[in-house]
């Protein structure tokens, strides 16, 4: 676990939190979540596999770690994923052995994950905290598809459609960050985790009761 230094010297051991974020495409989720990781040394992402083609600028294991479906469903049957689902006609999961391995080394972990791996999640694991970043608008999410340039006008369409019906699920989510201005849905975002941190089941307990006996 990530150790914390103190004045009188010894050291705290915090458990590390999990946060499950999702958004509609374009709503700038990925976005919050590298300025999360660059501005707390402490956070980690968990990479997702995935079956879609690499976007331009996309890093392999970096990004997402780009498997075959052949591979993906493999992974499936040898139950290797927390979570998985199709999205846009794409595969996608979070790996069990990459949370773990994450967790045992005390980081903070961001899953970057659609409402219907979030779902799952909530079933199997127990703790996590759920944030969902919604666009100001569905035209604002809209012009940012567009100036993307990364998706036909029919692509964009399916995404918008797909949208209405992510956003309809928010009541799954414990936080709700409305990303009109980057800068604003960071503070929201970053003033969560740093909340979650302050919990008691993050506390380091042994330390605690040394202090009391």
């Amino acid at each position: 676990m990530a150790a914390v230094k103190v004045e009188n010297k010894k050291t705290i051991q915090r458990k590390g939190n999990l946060f499950v974020i999702s958004a509609p495409s374009g709503a700038g989720k990925t976005t919050l979540c590298q300025k999360l990781i660059k501005k707390m040394p402490n956070m980690k992402l968990s990479v997702s596999y995935t079956t879609r083609e690499p976007r331009k600028g996309e890093v392999h294991d970096v990004d997402y770690t780009f498997v075959t479906r052949d591979t993906f469903k493999k992974m499936i049957d040898r139950g290797e994923f927390a979570e998985w689902a199709t999205v846009h006609g794409n595969l996608y999961g979070s790996s069990i052995k990459r949370i773990k391995e994450l967790n045992s080394r005390g980081y903070d972990i961001i899953l970057d994950i659609d409402i219907h791996g979030a779902i799952q999640l909530r079933k199997s694991y127990e703790g996590a905290v759920y944030i969902f970043i919604l666009p100001p608008s569905l035209e604002a999410l809209e012009e940012r598809l567009v100036n993307r340039r990364t998706d036909t006008d029919d692509i964009i369409k399916n995404r918008l459609d797909n949208a209405k019906a992510e956003i309809s699920q928010y009541t799954n989510y414990d936080y709700i960050i409305v990303n009109d201005s980057i800068d604003k849905a960071y503070k929201e975002l970053e003033s969560i985790v740093r909340s979650a941190g302050l919990r008691t089941e993050s506390a380091d307990h042994n330390w605690i009761q040394k202090i009391i006996n």
